[in-house]
């Protein structure tokens, strides 16, 4: 759905980066080789963003560092847009409606960080989970947002990766 809206890929997948964690950042050369592009295309799509007033430009020594920018009116919208584009809402709400007494909901992983990689790591927690149903509830997540989806289910909440509920 967003890829027909946002025609470049490139930007796109800056886009994933920078608002799936605001705590994300990204340099030139790091983003051209992650997303395996030129840094040429990088460089355009960076300056467009920051233009803009999405990402803020951080100078570090030698090199300049890009992370979201969380006081743009747009921050939110946009995080929002990332996280339905990558199904995330689909996912809390469908292991919140029948997976027992979760306690908190993790993006873990290369999306955690980001990166696109077409497997969406999560870690749910509580102490009584329905397991038998996270096996059969994968491939229909799967179905609708078109990703490759791993659970782990544990009883201590997690400190790394990015929270999408907690009680």
């Amino acid at each position: 759905m967003l890829d027909s809206l946002i025609t470049s890929k490139t930007r796109l997948r800056l886009l994933v980066k920078f608002f799936i964690n605001a705590a994300n950042r990204g340099h030139m050369r790091g983003l051209a080789e992650e997303f395996n592009e030129s840094t040429n295309a990088i460089r355009k799509e960076l300056n467009n963003l920051s233009e803009a007033g999405y990402l803020e430009k951080e100078a570090d020594q030698n090199r300049v560092s890009y992370r979201a920018n969380v006081k743009h009116p747009l921050f939110g919208s946009l995080q929002d847009i990332v996280h339905k584009y990558l199904g995330l809402d689909r996912i809390v709400e469908t292991v919140l409606s029948r997976m027992g007494d979760v306690e908190q909901v993790v993006l873990t992983g290369d999306y955690a960080q980001g990166r696109d990689s077409g497997t969406i790591e999560v870690t749910i927690v509580g102490q009584t989970l329905n397991a038998d149903y996270l096996e059969q509830l994968a491939p229909k997540v799967e179905g609708v947002i078109a990703r490759k989806v791993r659970f782990t289910l544990s009883q201590v909440k997690t400190a790394g990766g990015l929270v999408l509920y907690e009680r």
